[in-house]
């Protein structure tokens, strides 16, 4: 537990250091802001459905910037050997450097509770949904920086670190549209594997299991092959 809140202290430091992470963080905030502000003035919807809709593609583009550096990052700077020969064992890493990643979101989403506060002052949206809708965010977040930190861990090239999460995602939320041109068990596979799909019934108020059961297994899935992308390559 010690090393891993190491990992987690040190990780967490470099990214609030790093000029990319104030990026990101303003690029979802003042999109995130652009979305309500046209949500509820322009379409005078007092719901945060659209915002959250939206958000889940903005994150498409800007995890895989954050991502891109956690494990290919080490690699090139010739750190990993170093990481690797300390007391600290390779899951203690990718655990440290995930939850240090997600606390990062987590500080940007707290950001956007004024939106709930504005519309409660305005209006009676419906807390439930509003509730829900987070819960689903923060799990589509947590899913996708543990597929960011997979493909990480498979190169040595933070660009192609990059440029591989973003692939991922984009194919994974919109696998549901591949889906309408094929029948049967097919479509209905491609569905199941769609973060967009699964997402959907989080915005609309609805907590189902087999969402739940979705994006933690994307997460221990993702977390468990960089684990043994990261093994395999100090072995070798």
């Amino acid at each position: 537990m010690n090393a891993i809140i190491s990992i987690f202290k040190k990780e967490l430091k470099s990214i609030f250091y790093s000029p990319i992470a104030y990026v990101i963080g303003a690029v979802i905030l003042g999109l995130a802001g652009y979305f309500f502000s046209v949500n509820l003035f322009v379409s005078r919807i007092a719901d945060l459905t659209g915002v959250f809709m939206n958000l889940g593609v903005v994150l498409i583009f800007t995890v895989p910037a954050l991502t891109m550096k956690l494990l290919a990052g080490e690699e090139q700077a010739g750190t990993m050997e170093f990481l690797l020969t300390s007391p600290i064992s390779v899951f203690q890493l990718i655990i440290g450097k995930y939850l240090a990643s997600l606390v990062f979101f987590l500080f940007i989403t707290a950001f956007t509770l004024i939106y709930p506060g504005i519309l409660f002052a305005l209006s009676a949206p419906d807390s439930g949904i509003i509730i829900v809708s987070y819960i689903g965010f923060l799990l589509l977040v947590a899913s996708y920086i543990s597929v960011g930190l997979l493909c990480s861990s498979l190169t040595t090239s933070q660009v192609v670190a990059s440029i591989l999460s973003f692939g991922v995602l984009l194919l994974l939320w919109v696998s549901s549209w591949l889906s309408s041109n094929t029948s049967g068990i097919l479509s209905s596979f491609i569905k199941t594997l769609s973060m967009s799909e699964h997402y959907m019934d989080f915005l609309r108020g609805i907590i189902d299991t087999s969402h739940l059961v979705y994006f933690v297994s994307i997460i221990l899935v993702s977390l468990t092959l960089s684990a043994i992308n990261i093994s395999r390559r100090t072995c070798s």
